[in-house]
């Protein structure tokens, strides 16, 4: 979505969206489930929460916009349901997929097929890195790379707003050029990150996209007889293959008229690409999906600083904007272009490939082109943060490492790699969580629930995800929430915190919880002890001479035992251990304070918001989960008072002023 403002009309959109507090995947189910039809899927992490809430749609009965009763197919494998969406495609269906990593190369053989036919499908990629020497089931984006050579159109989302919008675009492209699109977001890091979305009006989604009926082909009808999937020898392929080059000539035009559009009736607006602050700018980086979205904060603040760069999203990886980009980089001293992926065999990565090769273009009339720098970053979800594309700015402006070292990496220790900087470049007054848990405890719950709490009740800008190992559930979970006045565009593990809840005290030996926390920050201990000083007494000695220092302060209380005294079952009393989170939180943070709010006004909007993430499991399962949230605000411990320190309800309306 195009960060320019002054580059458009100020007058207020004819729809603005739904305000809305929800993840890549749930944003993008929400416009699936009322404008397709059908989806034929056989879900691989982390793609299957888009699978899952187009499922309990299916399960409800519910309709699309114009009637038509959704359906949801899951054959054996990833490649069959490639087959399936080919068929329901072919019969004038509007279908999609959710998929991703070795699902997608599973279905590459399809894809080629689904392009060849022009049946108009999307299908839906929470881009992963793809198993070579070990398993990774994170963010990547190989899968997409390794099927870019099959003939779809191919968007990439830097955030759950876009990943909502993308998906209405890349069904409105799809059915006017007969291309199938994929729409793509990064794994986890969109996928499962809470944001606030606006999110497509039905009535904005009916009259965009329109009505299947009246847009895509039945290939099957008997009435209008046609062969597919024919055996072409010598005398014919080529010229059905080449004759295919007329769908993709105006494949660019059309996108970007239907990007538009959009901009027009909503306000949010798009293009091929994304040019940021490049009008003047010396030195550029250019990237896709997440990347692209923190490199808006890192332009801000060099920017702030005098140095002359700027930045470009690529929203469409295919149809490529060769001439676009070419036109908005040629001036440019040097230009980085960061992939979250690595082809060491071939002459660059792919998209400093496509690149190169437009810059070409311009070299061979005689024009001078900027140098380029090549950036492996974010492999397998490898953190990339601010500092990371700081280091990428600093090294474009040695011209000569970069003519020495063309490829870099950022991110881990390598030859190859250069020095990343500490900073903090969150949004003024940003206030963030890290929280240290064990997969199957209910905290990613809870995080979501937290963000989705404050966001609606303090009117803020929220984002909350979480990090985890393909082993999941037993072993450790990291959680992250910030909360800010002003949209936040990192999308990277938090090292500035405010607040660290901590699921033991162990914590402590299996590494630093309080690194990143802030002078005069909170500490949250689950433990069974109920004395303060015993509490205190069991935080190792270093620890707690870095507490003093630091002045931080510390809270603990048993929430185990809070779960197995409320729990209506014996199979929630784990899970009903991060709820409590709920409680802590809200007591230690300022946002009450500063919206004037008292426990009982708290604790009243917490209990109307628990039936939608507790409602499924029944009524009681509700009000036992309220009944730890209040008892946990109003029970917790506090360490730091017991042991001579300020209260925590001093600290917190302190911290509001």
């Amino acid at each position: 979505m195009s960060t320019d403002a002054s580059l458009h009309e100020s007058r207020p959109p004819r729809y603005p969206g739904i305000p809305a507090i929800v993840d890549g995947s749930e944003a993008i189910a929400h416009v699936e489930t009322r404008i397709s039809e059908a989806a034929c899927a056989y879900p691989i992490t982390p793609s299957t929460t888009m699978a899952a809430v187009y499922q309990v749609a299916v399960a409800e009965g519910r309709t699309n916009l114009w009637g038509t009763t959704l359906r949801f197919v899951e054959p054996e494998s990833e490649h069959s349901s490639a087959s399936a969406a080919e068929g329901f495609a072919l019969a004038g269906g509007r279908v999609t997929n959710f998929t991703a990593g070795q699902g997608l190369l599973l279905m590459k053989e399809v894809l080629y097929v689904i392009s060849g036919k022009r049946l108009p499908a999307v299908f839906h990629v929470g881009a992963r890195a793809l198993t070579s020497q070990s398993l990774n089931i994170h963010a990547g984006h190989d899968d997409v790379m390794g099927v870019a050579d099959t003939g779809w159109g191919i968007l990439f989302a830097r955030n759950a707003q876009e990943a909502a919008d993308l998906t209405a675009i890349c069904r409105r492209v799809a059915e006017e050029t007969e291309t199938p699109f994929l729409c793509v977001q990064d794994g986890f890091l969109t996928t499962h990150t809470m944001e606030n979305v606006l999110l497509p009006e039905d009535e904005l989604l009916k009259g965009y996209v329109g009505d299947p009926r009246a847009s895509i082909r039945d290939l099957f009808d008997p009435a209008q007889g046609l062969m597919t999937g024919v055996v072409q020898n010598q005398d014919s392929y080529m010229k059905g293959r080449i004759a295919q080059r007329a769908f993709y000539d105006r494949l660019s035009e059309v996108t970007h008229e239907a990007m538009r559009e959009w901009g027009e009736l909503t306000g949010r607006h798009y293009d091929l690409v994304d040019p940021y602050r490049c009008d003047d700018a010396e030195y550029i980086l250019l990237s896709m999906g997440t990347i692209a979205d923190t490199a808006i904060t890192v332009v801000d603040h060099l920017r702030s600083l005098g140095r002359r760069v700027g930045c470009i999203g690529i929203t469409a990886y295919r149809p490529f904007p060769a001439a676009m980009l070419a036109g908005l980089i040629r001036n440019t001293t040097a230009v980085a272009i960061v992939e979250r992926t690595d082809e060491p065999a071939a002459a660059d990565n792919p998209v400093t490939r496509e690149t190169k090769a437009a810059l070409a273009d311009l070299a061979a009339d005689g024009n001078r082109v900027p140098r380029v720098l090549s950036v492996s970053a974010g492999l397998g979800s490898r953190d990339v943060a601010a500092g990371d594309l700081i280091a990428v700015f600093d090294r474009l402006v040695d011209a000569e490492a970069v003519r020495r070292q063309p490829h870099v990496v950022v991110g881990i220790r390598h030859p190859l790699a250069i020095e990343s900087h500490d900073i903090d470049l969150r949004p003024a007054g940003a206030y963030s969580l890290r929280g240290h848990s064990i997969g199957g405890f209910g905290s990613v719950t809870t995080n979501k629930f937290l963000a989705t709490l404050i966001g609606e009740l303090f009117d803020m800008h929220v984002q909350a995800y979480p990090r985890y190992g393909s082993e999941k559930k037993g072993l450790p979970t990291t959680y992250y929430l910030t909360i800010a006045d002003a949209p936040i565009r990192q999308h990277n593990e938090l090292s500035h915190v405010e607040f660290v809840p901590l699921h033991d005290v162990s914590a402590f030996a299996m590494g630093d919880p309080l690194a990143g926390l802030a002078d005069g920050g909170t500490v949250f201990l689950q433990t069974p002890l109920a004395d303060a000083a015993e509490i205190w007494q069991s935080v190792p000695a270093e620890a707690r001479a870095q507490i003093l220092a630091r002045n931080i302060r510390v809270t603990a209380l048993d929430t185990a035992a809070l779960a197995a005294e409320f729990a209506p079952r014996p199979d929630l009393v784990v899970r009903m251990q991060g709820v409590a989170q709920v409680g802590v939180f809200l007591r230690v943070s300022p946002f009450a304070a500063r919206a004037g709010l008292d426990r009982d006004e708290l604790l009243d909007a917490v209990h109307k918001l628990l039936p939608r993430f507790f409602g499924k499991r029944g009524g009681n399962v509700v009000e036992a989960n309220y009944a730890v949230i209040e008892r946990a605000y109003d029970k917790l411990i506090d360490v730091t008072a017991a042991i001579g320190g300020e209260p925590v309800a001093a600290a917190v309306v302190e911290a509001s002023r």
